[in-house]
């Protein structure tokens, strides 16, 4: 039983990429319609915006969803020919 109350706090994540924002929106939805408390939005780089906006509008379309709090950070990452590369990161956490 220990496990299944360390599952059930584990929260759900969505990566934001490259699709369109509507369809991180509706995989945030679908996170909270399967009973998920919180849901975390990430993104890096150039999705950022696109994370933001994923955000705002679970956060307008459904008033019982909340802010909980928003993480920045820097990763790195490794490019083709191997070189590191640092790209800024953002974790949004949505309650409901």
């Amino acid at each position: 039983m220990a496990s299944e109350t360390k599952e059930t706090k584990q929260a759900n994540y969505v990566f934001v990429g490259k699709k369109g924002v509507m369809a991180y929106v509706l995989a945030v939805f679908t996170q909270f319609g399967a009973g998920a408390k919180e849901v975390i939005i990430k993104a890096r780089g150039k999705s950022i915006s696109s994370a933001v906006d994923v955000a705002e509008i679970v956060r307008n379309k459904q008033t019982d969803i909340k802010l909980k709090s928003i993480e920045i950070s820097t990763e790195e990452v490794q490019t083709e020919d191997g070189r590191p590369l640092n790209v800024s990161a953002i974790s949004i956490t949505m309650k409901k």
